[in-house]
């Protein structure tokens, strides 16, 4: 399946963000599967358009502490106003994790019932203490290309020259594959 983002006149006044979901605990709204499909339903209200959605990927934990169950991996791709920046978009998905319930620990890759990582903001190149643009590993995680190559493979992040594509077909060696579990639904 691969949509690809337009861009058309009515979506000049939006900048096209990508957004990785991650869920490895169980939330108020269910398993980690329901829990990335209601965070989706969360993400439409911050979107112009409705947003453009990956598959669900079953992915094993990376850099995590042991015993760190399984990850349910998505991403989508939202259409913000260009009123909004970066920032303010950041604060709302962060609130959106506290509202999931996820609590932040000293412990670092910490088992979570929401994960969600801005991965582009348009063209913008950002490095700040709490945000940096592109995400800075998201080149180097199969968990987040496939995603987003499933979307738009011909997307190349900010500052990069290769496409997600082009990315993914080098990770693909070196890390164990992704299990699709389903599609949850694109625009």
């Amino acid at each position: 399946m691969s949509s690809h983002i337009n861009t058309t006149a009515e979506q000049q006044a939006t900048a096209t963000a990508f957004v990785s979901l991650g869920s490895n605990l169980p939330s108020k709204f269910g398993s980690c599967e329901a829990t990335l499909r209601a965070a989706i339903r969360c993400l439409a209200s911050l979107s112009r358009a409705a947003p453009v959605v990956s598959s669900l990927y079953l992915t094993q934990p990376i850099d995590c502490p042991p015993g760190t169950p399984d990850f349910v991996n998505a991403a989508v791709a939202l259409e913000i106003p260009v009123g909004q920046s970066p920032q303010d978009l950041l604060a709302n998905l962060l609130k959106l994790e506290t509202e999931f319930g996820r609590q932040r620990g000293d412990l670092q890759n910490q088992p979570r019932s929401l994960d969600l990582d801005l991965i582009t903001y348009g063209n913008h190149i950002v490095s700040e203490e709490f945000l940096i643009l592109p995400h800075p590993r998201a080149g180097q995680r199969l968990f987040v290309l496939q995603p987003i190559a499933e979307i738009d493979a011909t997307l190349v992040l900010p500052g990069q020259s290769r496409t997600v594509a082009q990315l993914l077909r080098q990770l693909s060696h070196s890390q164990a594959p992704l299990r699709r579990m389903e599609v949850t639904s694109t625009h």
